[in-house]
């Protein structure tokens, strides 16, 4: 898991480093040379879609992402062992779905083109596949190797 946690984040790291300069030269060129760059309201969102959906991939493998606990804490070990398999299986479902949906759509408007970039809009489908697929990979693991799950989550910060 940390090798996958680590590899989406620097994924991550450098997608938005990527976005932040694009979008600061971009708003230099628009309005201190008179020049806008057409481009970059493209790849700002090409950009996005992969930044999020890498991003769940990561959020999953370091036990980051967002949980409500109300009913976990009212029950015994072996209920909240069930209810986590059974979260679990749901997840990995919803999300298998969900990957092949994207890669659906993605074969159906592989065709359709970006305006000014002329980027199959199949890449921005593909995110949502590898984000989808990359998450339910972990997800699965984690009902496969259940020791995993019973420690903590520690802080893995990049930083």
């Amino acid at each position: 898991m940390r090798l996958i946690f680590l590899a989406a984040s620097a994924f991550g790291a450098l997608s938005v480093a990527v976005l932040v300069i694009m979008t600061a030269v971009a708003v230099f060129a628009r309005y201190i040379l008179g020049m806008p760059i057409a481009w970059t309201e493209e790849v700002s969102g090409l950009l996005m879609i992969w930044i999020v959906m890498v991003g769940a991939i990561a959020c999953e493998a370091n036990r980051q992402h967002l949980t409500i606990d109300l009913i976990e804490g009212l029950l015994s070990r072996r209920m909240r062992r069930l209810l986590s398999m059974a979260v679990g299986l749901a997840s990995v479902g919803l999300l298998v779905f969900m990957a092949w949906q994207a890669w659906a759509l993605g074969q159906t408007t592989a065709f359709k083109k970006t305006q000014i970039l002329g980027v199959s809009w199949f890449w921005l489908d593909l995110a949502v596949v590898v984000g989808a697929a990359g998450t339910a990979f972990v997800t699965a693991w984690r009902l496969v190797r259940p020791e995993a799950e019973a420690q903590p989550a520690r802080d893995r910060s990049l930083y």
